[in-house]
Formats: C-alpha cells, sequence, structure tokens
C-alpha cells in the first residue's frame, strides 16, 4: 500500500468522522437550540471527548458552517468553466448552480440547515464572514476568463460581490417560503433585478 493510498484512507475516515459530529451537532441545535448548547454536549451526544470533537470542529459555529466548506471553490471552478463568449453576469449566475444543486438534492435538510443559521445571529455573522472570502475567489476566476495577469478589477470585484448578495437574498425569501418557492427562480429573479 502507497503512502497516497494511506492518506486517502485516512483523509476518508477523517471526513466520515467529521459529518457524523456535523450531524448529532446539527440534531442538537435543532431541538435544544443553538445557544443553549454547549461543546461539552455536542461531545456527551456524540459519544467523544470534548479534546477529539475540537480536533474536528474549533467552534459550535464550525459544526454547523462546515456544510458551506469548498462552496467557494466550487462555484469559481464552475465559474472558470463557463463558455469564454458568456458575459461575467450569465457566468456568474449559472456558476451558482454548483451551490443550490445540494437544496434540490435534500430540500428538507438544507432548509433546515439554512434555517438555523439564518435564526442564529452568531452562526448567521459567521457564514457571512466565510462567504465575503467568497468575492476574491470568484473576482479571480473572472478575471482569469477574462485572460487577465493582473489583479481582478474593481468591476470584476463588485460583481462577484453583487452576485454573492443575489444568492443570499434568494435564499431568505426560499427560506421565509419554507421551501415552497423555487430557489432557482428565485435567483434568476434577483439576478434579473440588477441586469436591467
Amino acid at each position: 500500500m502507497t503512502g497516497a493510498a494511506r492518506t486517502t484512507t485516512r483523509d476518508i475516515a477523517r471526513a466520515a468522522v467529521r459529518a457524523e459530529l456535523a450531524q448529532v451537532a446539527f440534531e442538537l441545535f435543532r431541538r435544544e437550540g443553538f445557544d443553549k448548547v454547549t461543546l461539552d454536549d455536542l461531545a456527551a451526544a456524540a459519544g467523544v471527548s470534548r479534546s477529539t470533537f475540537l480536533r474536528y470542529f474549533g467552534t459550535k459555529e464550525d459544526a454547523v458552517l462546515g456544510a458551506f466548506e469548498g462552496q467557494d471553490r466550487k462555484v469559481a471552478d464552475a465559474l472558470r468553466a463557463r463558455p469564454a463568449d458568456e458575459d461575467d453576469w450569465t457566468a456568474l449566475r449559472r456558476a451558482l448552480d454548483a451551490v443550490i444543486g445540494r437544496y434540490h438534492e435534500d430540500p428538507a435538510g438544507a432548509l433546515a440547515t439554512t434555517r438555523l443559521v439564518y435564526d442564529t445571529p452568531s452562526l448567521c455573522a459567521r457564514h457571512l464572514e466565510k462567504q465575503h472570502s467568497w468575492r476574491p475567489a470568484l473576482a479571480e476566476a473572472l478575471a482569469d476568463r477574462a485572460g487577465s495577469d493582473g489583479p481582478p478589477t474593481i468591476a470584476l470585484t463588485t460583481r462577484a460581490g453583487a452576485a454573492l448578495d443575489c444568492l443570499n437574498i434568494a435564499l431568505e425569501y426560499w427560506t421565509a417560503s419554507d421551501g415552497r418557492l423555487d430557489l432557482v427562480t428565485l435567483l434568476d429573479e434577483a439576478f434579473a433585478s440588477l441586469k436591467g
């Protein structure tokens, strides 16, 4: 067995444990309320020590927001893969399909997670803080599409930020409707409102 195979196996096992801990945490947060649950409560519910829980998640917020990890890369990669002749705004809209797919795969789970984030001020603030780091990644992807060697322009950075705002607004409306409204339609409407 090679070192790469051991690393891959270890990574798979670590991801599985992390996912299980996140699920236990999420269920406890839903039952008890995010602010009432302590790290000790999370560790006890998961059947692990506090230090083990902290090896996987540095904070309670991380246990929930881990569900959103890697989405910036997914969107940036999807953006780079869009057709070269597509305008930036359309490319940004279509690239966001890479992250809204999970809302169609598990609407009830996605709604519960989104509601927990939006209804918990500390989670919402932390989520927006993390999502703020998406903007440079998307602006760089736009610059790459344009063949630019330098840093992204203010126009590209603004477009990236506006696209993320459209996503957040669509998610707010979708959550407020208890998932009854179509998220794709809401996102399309948000983008269309800034296009014209």
